[in-house]
């Protein structure tokens, strides 16, 4: 492949915004785009044919954009919106959209996140828990690890007494390889603190995930 013309990169977790090449000379990521375009051709393809020319471009810029959670920090995000707040009852977000990569295949899932703490004396700003979802879920991922690593973080940088993280998400290497069963679902849970040890709280919190 020719050498780099016009070079945007990824930083710090900022993509680029379009997944389009922005001129006929740019060269995004060349490494990248090199085993692209080798992987074309090795699939018994032509990398340069019109339609998949460019797809090496594009191809590196929406895998940087996948795994951009690498890039992320929890903690940075969470601790630019927590709040110092009398607050004593559950916190409860439902329905937060995650995609991301099965680092078995490199194919998607995909699915909803339902998170619940509760707080001790501070609360976070509510869409940074849908970002720190993002943090984990933008990286080559198993669904159990997934889960698992926004329930800790959660409970580590908001210091509370208790988090809850339940995961339902559709496996597309389930559904397009293999057994090929486009209806099933995973469930994936993890509690921690008063979520784990009170049968209660834990009781409450999936309560309202029926609702």
């Amino acid at each position: 492949m020719p050498a780099p013309t016009h070079l945007s990169r990824v930083t710090d977790a900022h993509c680029a915004d379009s997944f389009e090449p922005i001129d006929e000379q740019e060269v995004y990521d060349a490494p990248k785009e090199h085993l692209v375009h080798e992987l074309l051709s090795q699939l018994g393809e032509d990398p340069e044919r019109e339609g998949l020319k460019r797809t090496p471009l594009r191809v590196a810029k929406a895998l940087d954009f996948l795994t951009s959670g690498y890039a992320m920090s929890a903690e940075e995000i969470i601790k630019k919106a927590l709040f110092e707040e009398d607050v004593r009852e559950m916190v409860v977000v439902r329905g937060i959209e995650f995609y991301s990569l099965c680092e078995h295949h490199l194919l998607p899932f995909f699915g909803q996140a339902h998170v619940g703490y509760l707080p001790n004396g501070k609360v976070v700003g509510l869409s940074k828990i849908a970002r720190v979802v993002d943090v984990f879920a933008r990286r080559l991922q198993v669904q159990e690890r997934l889960t698992s690593q926004v329930a800790d973080a959660l409970m580590k940088h908001l210091g509370a007494h208790g988090v809850a993280v339940v995961m339902e998400a559709s496996h597309t290497c389930m559904m397009m390889r293999g057994v090929q069963k486009q209806n099933s679902t995973t469930i994936s849970s993890a509690m921690r603190g008063t979520f784990e040890s009170d049968a209660r709280t834990r009781a409450e919190f999936m309560g309202f995930l029926d609702r």
